[in-house]
């Protein structure tokens, strides 16, 4: 019993601390007896392996200088984080920036090449080349000088739509630029070039047919495609063109009129020249001349269209300044 007893005291005293010391050697005698020590021989073994579940797990004590050295080495990684990665921005701002006013540098010579070049292609032939020189007489190849004094305008005025659209792009190259004209815009400018596509066709329709009796004497074939075939391509171009910018939202969408029917008016002009060389009848004359005025009429509410547009943008641009301040 007292055998048993002394067991259970080194049990409990063993969960308490990892070693057990007993100070009375007479009772270190009798506990090794054969079971006695083979049960203590366990026991030490479970001691020195295993905590009792009431036991706190051993900790680290350190010093607070060791403490405080650990927090500024963690402090000065984030600090020298932060500062690298503020560092890498300042430098993509930096290149973009470089980036940016190197572009607006090679726009610069556009402001002054677009407009030239629109007045070489278009202005020029037609101004100061003599109208003797390209028209012949009612013939194919009239025709086709006078065609291709309008085809050079149209290059020139494709290059020039695109230098503008380049020099209304924003600086920088990823931010996008969605221009989309008005339903209204649209549906005006596709009416005015059915009108104007629609009035004469059906003028000479009416006196090749002789439906309309006043329209007489007629106007032969080969004399009309001098006078009117030039002005419908030029339809044709300008409809495509005026597509085409709405298509890929271009901010040209509301110069590219302003082009096509400023050089109609000349072309229109040339025409009542060529109608007297070709004896053309005053029906025609008098179509040309309503032609004349209907185009002048476009242009002229093309004009405060865009004066209009200016007028909108700029208020735009103030509504958004207010927001702005107060976000921030």
């Amino acid at each position: 019993m007292v055998s048993q007893g002394m067991v259970s005291l080194t049990k409990s005293l063993c969960t308490m601390t990892p070693r057990v010391r007993l100070k009375n050697p007479n009772m270190l005698q009798k506990l090794k007896t054969g079971s006695c020590n083979f049960r203590f021989r366990n026991l030490r073994v479970l001691c020195t392996t295993k905590l009792s579940q009431w036991e706190p797990s051993p900790f680290i004590r350190a010093s607070a200088e060791e403490a405080a050295d650990i927090v500024l080495d963690k402090t000065a990684n984030v600090f020298e984080s932060i500062i690298s990665e503020s560092a890498e921005e300042e430098k993509v701002d930096s290149a973009q920036q470089r980036t940016n006013s190197q572009a607006q540098v090679l726009k610069w010579p556009i402001w002054l090449l677009g407009p030239s070049v629109l007045l070489t292609s278009g202005m020029a032939p037609t101004l100061w080349l003599p109208l003797s020189s390209v028209f012949l007489g009612s013939n194919v190849v009239s025709l086709l000088s006078l065609i291709g004094l309008d085809c050079i305008f149209n290059l020139g005025a494709m290059l020039f739509l695109l230098m503008a659209d380049s020099c209304a792009r924003p600086k920088d190259p990823s931010q996008s630029c969605n221009s989309k004209p008005p339903f209204s815009y649209k549906f005006w400018n596709m009416f005015s070039l059915i009108t104007g596509f629609l009035v004469p066709t059906l003028l000479l329709f009416g006196s090749q047919s002789g439906l309309l009796a006043s329209l007489q004497p007629q106007l032969p074939f080969l004399s009309s495609a001098v006078i009117l075939f030039p002005y419908f391509i030029l339809l044709a171009v300008q409809t495509l063109t005026e597509i085409l910018t709405w298509h890929w939202q271009s901010p040209v969408w509301l110069v590219t009129p302003v082009v096509y029917e400023a050089y109609r008016i000349l072309q229109l002009m040339r025409g009542l020249t060529l109608s007297a060389e070709v004896n053309a009848p005053a029906w025609v004359v008098h179509m040309l001349r309503g032609l004349v005025s209907w185009w002048v009429l476009i242009l002229g509410m093309q004009l405060m269209r865009v004066a209009w547009f200016a007028g909108f943008a700029s208020r735009t641009t103030t509504g958004q300044q207010p927001q702005s301040v107060a976000s921030k």
